[in-house]
C-alpha cells in the first residue's frame, strides 16, 4: 500500500502581504506531477486546506483546480481530507457521502454524537486491509457530548478529550491502522519546547492544546498536520509532521520541503521517502553590506538584513532593493545604533497576553484565568 502525506495547503495565504496565488498554484501542480509519475493507492491531506474559514473565490477556485487535476492523475486512488484549525469544519464536511462515492473523502466534523464514530476508510492490497482513521481538529467543546467533562462540569482537557475520543473506536490491532489527524502532538512524555515550531502558526497560551504521543503508538502510522516543519515524533518515521508543501514565514526559510511518500508492507512494515518539493519563489535570508547584496539580484522571497557600519540613504537603498529584488519582504538593520535608557529588556521581560489581561484585571480565580486562556486563545486562532 502506498500513499502520499501532506498537509497544511493554507490556500489564499498571504506572506507579509504578497500574494502567493501563484507560487501554490505551482506547487500544487508539482504535487500532481509527482502523484501522476508515483501512482498512488491514496493521498491524504492532514488539515488546513486554507488558510482562513471563509476563504476567497480565488482560493476555492484554486482548490477546485488542484483536486480535479489530481483526480484526473489518480482515477482510481482515493483521495482524503480532513479540517484543520484554519479551516470551517462544515464547510469543508458538505457533500460528504455524495464525494465519497467518488473517491474523494472530505471530512470536516468529528463525531459529536453517540452513534458516530471517527470517519474510516478501508482500503485492501495483497496484504490485507489497511484503516484510515480520518480525525479532523477537535476543540473539546465539540465532543463534550460524547467524552463528557471533568468532576467540575468543565470540558475537559484538549489531551483528555483526545484520548477518551479514540478510545471510544474498536481498533483492530492485528490490522494496519493509520491516523490522519490535526493537532498540536508531542512525543510520548516530551514538552511543547521539543516541537520545532514556525512563526506562521497559532501557538495557544500555556499550550492547552497539547496532546501526548502515547495515543499514536497504536497505529501503524500517523499523518499529522499543524505544525509546519517537518519532523518525527518519538524519533520514528511512523509518526511524523509532514510540514507545509510551501513556506508560509520567512522563519521556514531553508527547510526541505516535500512529500512524504508512506509504504505499508505487512503488519509492522513502514517506509517513508521525501519526494522534494521545489517552489516557483524560495524564501531565503540575506546578510551583508548593501553593495554586496545588490550584486546578486534575485525573484526569490528575500528577507535582507544590511551589515552596513555607515548611515545609508534610507529612501534611495529601498528604491534600489526593490528594484533588485521584486518579491523582498522586508529590510533589517544589523547592530543599528540604540538609544540606552540604562535599562536591558530581555525576552523573559516581555509580557505574554495572558499576562498583560492578568496584571490588568487584577487577582483572578482558578475559573476566571481558564476563562481568561479560553478568550485569548479562542482571539488569536481567529486572526
Amino acid at each position: 500500500m502506498k500513499f502520499f502525506h501532506l498537509s497544511d495547503l493554507h490556500i489564499g495565504l498571504k506572506l507579509l502581504n504578497h500574494d502567493l496565488r501563484e507560487d501554490q498554484q505551482y506547487i500544487l501542480q508539482e504535487i500532481v506531477a509527482h502523484a501522476a509519475q508515483r501512482q498512488p493507492d491514496a493521498v491524504v491531506i492532514a488539515g488546513d486546506i486554507y488558510d482562513k474559514a471563509v476563504p476567497s473565490a480565488e482560493a476555492v477556485s484554486l482548490f477546485d483546480e488542484f483536486i480535479t487535476n489530481l483526480c484526473e492523475a489518480l482515477p482510481q486512488a482515493e483521495i482524503m481530507l480532513i479540517s484543520g484549525n484554519h479551516d470551517s469544519a462544515p464547510r469543508v464536511n458538505v457533500f460528504r457521502s455524495l464525494l465519497a462515492r467518488h473517491h474523494l473523502h472530505m471530512i470536516g466534523l468529528p463525531p459529536m454524537e453517540e452513534d458516530e464514530t471517527i470517519a474510516k476508510v478501508t482500503l485492501q492490497d495483497d496484504h490485507g486491509p489497511v484503516n484510515f482513521y480520518l480525525l479532523p481538529f477537535v476543540k473539546p467543546s465539540m465532543v463534550k457530548a460524547i467524552t463528557g467533562t471533568d468532576e467540575n462540569g468543565n470540558n475537559l482537557t484538549y489531551d483528555a478529550a483526545l484520548h477518551a475520543l479514540v478510545a471510544r473506536e474498536t481498533i483492530d490491532k492485528a490490522q494496519r491502522n493509520v491516523l490522519v489527524s490535526h493537532q498540536f502532538y508531542l512525543s510520548t512524555g516530551g514538552t511543547a519546547a521539543d516541537i520545532l515550531r514556525s512563526d506562521s502558526e497559532i501557538i495557544t497560551v500555556g499550550n492547552i492544546d497539547a496532546i501526548n504521543g502515547d495515543i499514536l503508538e497504536q497505529f501503524d502510522y500517523a499523518a499529522l498536520g499543524h505544525i509546519h516543519k517537518p519532523q518525527q515524533l518519538n524519533g520514528q518515521e511512523c509518526y511524523r509532521y509532514c510540514g507545509t508543501p510551501l513556506a508560509c514565514s520567512i522563519s521556514e526559510a531553508g527547510q526541505n520541503k516535500g512529500i512524504i511518500e508512506v509504504e505499508l508492507g505487512a503488519k509492522g512494515t513502514v517506509t517513508t521517502t521525501l519526494l522534494p518539493l521545489t517552489p516557483l519563489h524560495p524564501v531565503r535570508k540575506l546578510k551583508d553590506t548593501l553593495k554586496n547584496i545588490l550584486a546578486m539580484p534575485s525573484e526569490d522571497y528575500v528577507s535582507i538584513t544590511l551589515t552596513d557600519k555607515e548611515d545609508l540613504d534610507v529612501f534611495d537603498m529601498q528604491d534600489r532593493l526593490r528594484e533588485a529584488f521584486p518579491n523582498l519582504l522586508e529590510i533589517r538593520r544589523a547592530g543599528q545604533r540604540q538609544v540606552d535608557y540604562g535599562q536591558k529588556v530581555t525576552a523573559q521581560d516581555i509580557l505574554s497576553p495572558f499576562d498583560l489581561c492578568k496584571n490588568f484585571l487584577g487577582d483572578l480565580g482558578l475559573d476566571e484565568e481558564q476563562l481568561l486562556t479560553e478568550i485569548i486563545n479562542e482571539v488569536q486562532q481567529a486572526r
